[in-house]
């Protein structure tokens, strides 16, 4: 699993690359945790690149979700694949975490929705 970070005009945007095993969910939520405590308040992640989802890294997500609600912020999830978006519709995931087809209408999500609420 390989895990980038940037910053894009105030939002952090995350991609992962490969498997997700259980034991490298703990480097994703630090990598989160550290995107939380430097207090950004907008998370893209890219799940295009995950070849499936264990439900650990689920919660670190749905955690994320939770923590950035604190703040008024939002996360965004973009370019999942068809295996690892019916997780999280079935799941009704759709409700806290915005889903996006592409890593531009991620941003485009999070900017609009991140405004309305300020």
């Amino acid at each position: 699993m390989i895990i980038t970070q940037e910053e894009r005009g105030g939002i952090v945007y995350v991609t992962i690359r490969g498997g997700m095993e259980t034991e490298l969910a703990p480097e994703f939520e630090k990598t989160i945790r550290g995107i939380f405590d430097s207090d950004r308040r907008r998370l893209l992640v890219d799940l295009g690149g995950l070849e499936y989802l264990r439900s650990s890294v689920l919660r670190v997500i749905l955690s994320a979700a939770k923590q950035v609600s604190k703040k008024s912020g939002k996360v965004a999830l973009c370019c999942l694949n068809r295996y690892v978006k019916e997780i999280f519709e079935l799941n009704c995931f759709r409700e806290t975490i915005a889903i996006a087809d592409s890593c531009e209408s991620g941003i485009e999500e999070l900017s609009g929705r991140l405004n309305a609420v300020v």
